[in-house]
């Protein structure tokens, strides 16, 4: 049975006096900062204990695993919601009971999980599958939207280009998503993200699209947000708030799981390109590290 991360850090504590010196170093840090030791990159684990890549891996095997992997695992599996649809939403009812401020984090709670699910409940599969088939299928496939739906899009394009690198977020610069579809054609696809009240330049990116051929996918609140706009997918997400701005944590939701789809058949190639560009943000300096940890003397 596998360890879970409680009884490997109680593990550690137990035996790090044991240890040869570096050991000692990398134990310390993955009892005191799991929740990196769960995300970093090897080599920037062993960076911020000051230690070498081997002594880490030496520590798995110390604690019985022969891939460093395997021993990473559970601290991973901490970090995930896996177990969050089995737990009741008692925290709900206590926060609600918690006073007014309480009563009303309950409900701005209670919107986002309705929100969400509501969304994801939306997501047709069969709806996710062509969006995908298209965007990948194209040769290049343009990702727009204006105004506070742009953060949705940025992040996809983000995020989904290391998976696709034909992902293209426009506009590019500070003009017109048109200006950056003037070349395209049949060849390509749009994804276009708007919620109510729609954005009139968005709109027009879409006719103007379909208009050049392009083939056409929406993220939006609702099937039919204007005259004259039949995309090939349209993807119906809640934007439903308590406040004055629509809700994005469903179409975040959404977007999370059309990522999800295109890393995995991306596959290798996907996981390869992530690594490079991590590794060439690590070599420029893009990522603060905190000071090296003082190593530990032997007794």
């Amino acid at each position: 049975m596998q360890s879970s991360t409680p009884q490997l850090i109680d593990r550690l504590r137990h035996e790090i006096d044991r240890m040869p010196a570096q050991l000692q170093a990398a134990a310390k840090y993955i009892i005191d900062h799991p929740a990196d030791f769960a995300l970093d990159p090897i080599r920037t684990t062993a960076d911020k204990i000051g230690v070498s890549t081997n002594a880490v891996i030496r520590l798995a095997r110390y604690m019985g695993y022969e891939r460093f992997e395997d021993f990473r695992s559970p601290f991973r599996h901490d970090l995930t919601t896996d177990r969050e649809d089995r737990l009741n939403q008692s925290w709900l009812s206590r926060m609600a009971e918690s006073g007014e401020f309480g009563a009303a984090q309950a409900g701005f709670a209670r919107n986002e999980l309705n929100v969400v699910s509501r969304s994801l409940r939306l997501l047709d599969p069969a709806k996710v599958q062509r969006a995908v088939t298209l965007m990948t299928s194209a040769r290049r496939c343009f990702v727009t939207a204006t105004r506070a739906s742009y953060a949705l899009a940025y992040y996809f394009h983000y995020a989904g280009r290391m998976a696709h690198p034909g992902l293209h977020l426009i506009p590019r610069h500070m003009g017109s998503a048109i200006d950056d579809l003037l070349e395209a054609d049949h060849g390509d696809c749009l994804f276009a993200m708007t919620v109510h009240p729609y954005s009139a330049d968005t709109i027009q990116a879409m006719r103007f699209a379909r208009n050049r051929g392009l083939r056409l996918i929406l993220l939006a609140d609702s099937d039919v947000i204007a005259p004259g706009i039949d995309a090939d997918v349209t993807l119906t997400v809640s934007t439903r708030s308590r406040h004055l701005f629509s809700s994005f944590s469903g179409a975040m939701a959404a977007i999370e799981a059309l990522l999800g789809h295109l890393f995995e058949q991306s596959g290798d190639a996907a996981a390869e390109r992530v690594h490079r560009y991590q590794q060439a943000r690590e070599d420029a300096g893009a990522y603060w590290q905190p000071a090296r940890l003082p190593r530990l003397r032997t007794k």
